[in-house]
């Protein structure tokens, strides 16, 4: 890189150095690996680039987008498992411009995929997930929750009442290690992925691969620059390979393996930072910005929430108490976890694009809007009220789910005891929170609930044989005379500023005539 270039631009010369500055350090999109993994057997494949060529072959040459039917002929699974497979598509996608993150839930077919981003999500089904670190007091853990998951030892020690006791950062990988083994996963098969994307030049055979600006634009999808995550700049503003191209004019392909040694050293760079930065941690000198990066290791439970501009915005170890953030809270991070907080009512309310809790027991948790996708890991008896996209419940025992949902939920792992119920509250500013983030709300697929596997082959745990088809356990609906309105009280006092007067979702009969009793009584 020059003294004189732009920071964000790059020589194509492989035997140049990639910036080290952090704000043009390279960084997986958390998104694919956080929200976009099915457990879905026929999905994950031994040898990704081999079983995937042949849908690159035939999705490219018709050069159309990909629908349920045509990717269920392909994969040989049923046209449900499909779907599905577009709909996480779509919740994870790095382009607003796609056509398919802009299609109303039953559009998602007839709009159908680029072929391209599908391919991305099905070689990703194939990453292992970090293991938990592990806790340095294993007998005071074991003490506190007896073990009755199939994985003996690692989900038990993530009990909710567990977390509660033994400070559940100190076994959980922090942001810095998810990210340096996101990092390595695209390392070890960057070579694999950009031979998915890249096309054969005319008469020298497969042996010589080149990739076209559009090709190097769809790798978005699994990494960015800077501090923005989906809102930085594109890709392709970030190399000079496809600078100084007559706008007139298609940019001229690049050989794939120079786009490979290029993305390699700026793999190699952002591990080297992370290195940095976690022994600097360790030796106690991480400087302010440092602590950003490291956001997961530096809040404690005593923090209510820390934000990253980067990172997700933690709301972390509330116990005992109500917690309220509003939009003007938290602007600039598009991902929000609610870690390890219990007995509390906590209420973010607020557009979101992705939400996760995590780790929580005996609280209630109401999330405003998420216009791309929930997940609930690991909680025990927590009430979850929420209208979003889509929801993801794994590992969860005794909960209860009051949703408004334009997707089957999807359950997965080893749940016991959930109950299901439609969408029960609103506040003043709901129903524009809602169309900010595009959930309809005249669909509600509440009680349609999808249940996947009981073990998630995404972990990187050894599994017992013959419980890797298992269906995982699924939701009850919950009976209409215990369904009853829940009350977000107005702290601010004043005039409200949104228009939302009622539960913008329609309550089925038997839910509205127990509501209409319970309000008369």
């Amino acid at each position: 890189m020059s003294d004189t270039a732009e920071p964000l631009t790059w020589t194509s010369d492989p035997s140049s150095n990639p910036a080290t500055n952090p704000s043009t350090l390279i960084h997986p999109r958390r998104e694919p690996f956080e929200h976009g993994l099915l457990p879905i057997s026929k999905l994950i494949f031994p040898d990704p680039a081999q079983s995937l060529a042949p849908l690159k072959q035939k999705f490219s040459s018709t050069g159309l987008r990909v629908n349920s039917a045509a990717l269920a002929d392909a994969l040989q699974i049923s046209v449900e498992h499909a779907h599905l497979v577009l709909d996480t598509l779509a919740s994870v996608l790095h382009s607003d411009s796609d056509p398919l993150t802009k299609a109303r839930p039953d559009e998602i077919d007839s709009v159908g995929a680029d072929w391209r981003d599908l391919i991305l999500l099905l070689y990703v089904q194939s990453y292992k997930k970090l293991l938990p670190r592990t806790h340095k007091d294993a007998a005071a853990v074991a003490d506190v929750w007896p073990s009755t998951s199939a994985f003996d030892g690692y989900l038990s020690a993530l009990s909710p009442l567990q977390l509660v006791r033994s400070n559940s950062r100190r076994f959980m990988p922090s942001q810095a290690d998810e990210e340096a083994h996101q990092l390595s996963y695209l390392q070890k098969h960057m070579a694999n992925i950009l031979s998915l994307l890249a096309d054969p030049v005319e008469g020298e055979g497969e042996e010589s691969m080149v990739l076209t600006v559009e090709g190097f634009e769809h790798l978005g999808f699994l990494m960015h620059f800077g501090d923005k995550g989906s809102d930085g700049v594109p890709l392709s503003q970030a190399t000079s390979f496809f600078a100084n191209s007559d706008p007139d004019m298609p940019a001229i392909p690049i050989p794939a393996a120079q786009v490979h040694d290029w993305i390699s050293q700026n793999i190699a760079a952002a591990l080297e930072h992370i290195t940095e930065n976690v022994s600097a941690k360790d030796n106690g000198s991480a400087s302010a910005s440092d602590q950003d990066i490291l956001m997961a290791d530096v809040c404690t439970s005593s923090i209510k929430a820390s934000t990253s501009a980067k990172g997700p915005c933690f709301i972390e170890g509330i116990s005992k108490s109500s917690y309220v953030k509003q939009a003007s809270d938290i602007k600039g991070s598009s991902l929000k976890v609610v870690l390890n907080c219990h007995e509390s009512v906590i209420y973010i309310l607020a557009p979101l694009r992705y939400a996760t809790i995590y780790g929580c027991s005996d609280a209630t948790i109401v999330l405003g809007a998420v216009g791309k996708a929930v997940k609930v890991e690991h909680c025990e008896r927590v009430h979850v009220i929420i209208s979003a996209k889509r929801i993801y419940i794994a590992n969860c025992r005794e909960c209860m789910f009051f949703l408004g949902v334009n997707q089957q939920p999807l359950i997965v792992g080893d749940n016991h005891k959930l109950q299901i119920a439609p969408f029960n509250t609103f506040y003043s500013e709901l129903e524009e929170h809602m169309a900010e983030v595009g959930i309809e709300a005249t669909i509600n697929r509440w009680d349609e609930p999808l249940a996947l596997g009981v073990v998630d082959p995404h972990d990187s745990l050894s599994h017992p044989a013959g419980v890797s088809d298992v269906q995982a356990e699924s939701a009850t609906r919950l009976d209409p005379d215990q369904f009853t309105n829940f009350l977000i009280p107005n702290w601010f006092g004043g005039e409200s500023h949104g228009s939302t007067k009622e539960n913008p979702f329609q309550l089925p009969d038997a839910y509205m005539a127990s509501q209409q009793k319970n309000v008369g009584a």
